[in-house]
C-alpha cells in the first residue's frame, strides 16, 4: 500500500505531481458517495508572529541540526510555483507554515535515519523518472526544476528521504485496523444529511448555437432553425436522431443525452425549464447565452436518502483512512515532542 503522506513538504519535488489532500480517502461528493464529515468550527487562531524581512542563514535547529534558509527558500519557490505569488497580507501565515513543514520534515528525516531505513538508487531513479514523465519534454522538466531553485541531484536526494519516511509511516500504519460494518452504520446513523440526494432529472437537448452579440439577422436564422426542429420533434420524429442531425452541442453524438443531473448544475434558464417538465415532455424553445435549446425530459428521480448498502464501501474506505490519518498526526506529534526544536526567528528566541 502506498500511503499519501500529507505532512511532507516535498522540498523540491514538483508540487503539481506530488500533491496530496488532507484526507487520503476524501473524494468529491456524489450521489453515490458521502462527503467528508463537516469539521466543527474552531476558534480563530492567533495571528502569526511576523517574520523579519531579512532571514538568517539558519532559521531553526532540530536536535542540533540546522533548518536552513536555502531549503526554506526552495520550499517557498515550490509553493509559489504551484499557487502563485504569496499575497502580502498572508506572508507571515504562509511563511510560518512553510517553516513548520520544514521542521516537521527534519524531525521525520532524523527519525527515519535513526531506524536505519534505506532506499536503493534504482528506486530513487524510478521515482524521479516517473516525475519526469509528467512533462512533455526534458526541457520542460528542467524549466520546472529551475523555477523551484532545484536541481536533479537535489530532487533525487529529497526523493530518497521522502521514500524512507514513507517506509517508516507505512510500518506505523500497518497495525491500523480497518473500519467495520458497525463503524459504517454508526457514521451513517449520525450523519443523515450526508446521504440525502436531491431531485435529479435525465434529459436530452438540441442546441442551435448563436452568440449573444450576434446581430438580429443571425439570431433570426438560428431561431427559424430551432423552431423547425421543435415542430418535427413534436410531430413525433425521433428526438435522438434530430439531435444527432441538428445539435451543435457535444452531446449530439449521444442523441443529446445529458445523463442525470441535479438542480443548479445547468445555467438558470435551462435549469428552470427542464425541472418544470414531466417525463416525455418537450420544452418550448429555451434561450441561454449558448443559443437556442429544445429539451426533452427522459426521467425524474425524487429526492431520497441513499441506502447504506449503496455507499458502504466508500464509507468504510473513508473511515479507515480517517483512522490512518489520526495515527499519522499522533505519530508526528509524538516525534516532535521527543525532539529538541529551536526556532530562531520568533520575536524572541524560543525553544520547545
Amino acid at each position: 500500500m502506498k500511503t499519501c503522506i500529507t505532512w511532507i513538504p516535498a522540498l523540491v519535488a514538483l508540487s503539481a505531481l506530488v500533491a496530496c489532500g488532507r484526507n487520503p480517502a476524501e473524494q468529491t461528493a456524489s450521489a453515490q458517495a458521502p462527503p467528508a464529515p463537516a469539521e466543527q468550527p474552531a476558534a480563530a487562531p492567533a495571528p502569526p508572529k511576523p517574520l523579519p524581512a531579512e532571514l538568517p542563514d539558519v532559521l531553526a535547529r532540530v536536535n542540533g541540526q540546522p533548518v536552513t534558509k536555502a531549503d526554506f527558500d526552495r520550499l517557498v519557490k515550490n509553493v509559489e510555483a504551484g499557487r502563485g505569488p504569496i499575497p502580502a497580507d498572508k506572508r507571515d501565515e504562509v511563511l510560518r507554515s512553510v517553516l513548520d513543514q520544514l521542521i516537521t520534515y527534519s524531525v521525520l528525516k532524523q527519525e527515519a535515519a535513526a531506524r536505519k531505513l534505506t532506499v536503493s538508487d534504482a528506486d530513487v531513479d524510478a521515482q524521479v523518472a516517473q516525475m519526469q514523465k509528467q512533462f512533455p519534454s526534458e526541457a520542460e522538466f528542467n524549466k520546472a526544476l529551475a523555477a523551484r531553485n532545484a536541481t536533479v541531484a537535489q530532487l533525487k536526494a529529497d526523493a530518497r528521504v521522502d521514500m524512507a519516511i514513507n517506509k517508516m509511516m507505512e510500518a506505523e500504519l500497518a497495525s491500523t485496523t480497518a473500519a467495520t460494518d458497525a463503524d459504517a452504520q454508526d457514521f451513517y446513523t449520525k450523519n443523515p444529511d450526508k446521504f440525502k440526494q436531491g431531485e435529479t432529472v435525465r434529459a436530452s437537448h438540441i442546441l442551435v448555437k448563436v452568440e449573444e452579440s450576434a446581430d438580429d439577422a443571425m439570431k433570426k436564422v438560428a431561431r427559424s432553425k430551432i423552431d423547425a426542429v421543435l415542430k418535427r420533434a413534436r410531430a413525433g420524429e425521433d428526438f435522438a436522431a434530430l439531435a444527432k442531425e441538428n445539435s451543435a452541442d457535444g452531446s449530439a453524438a449521444q442523441g443529446g443525452d445529458l445523463g442525470f443531473f441535479p438542480r443548479g448544475q445547468m445555467v438558470p434558464a435551462f435549469d428552470q425549464a427542464v425541472f418544470a417538465l414531466k417525463p416525455g415532455e418537450i420544452s418550448e424553445v429555451v434561450t441561454t447565452q449558448f443559443g437556442y435549446h429544445i429539451i426533452k425530459l427522459t426521467e425524474k428521480k425524487e429526492a431520497s436518502t441513499i441506502p447504506l448498502e449503496t455507499v458502504k464501501p466508500r464509507v468504510l474506505e473513508f473511515l479507515t483512512n480517517q483512522k490512518k490519518q489520526q495515527r499519522v498526526d499522533s505519530f508526528i506529534n509524538e516525534a516532535k515532542k521527543r525532539a529538541k526544536i529551536e526556532v530562531l526567528v520568533w520575536a524572541k528566541k524560543s525553544s520547545r
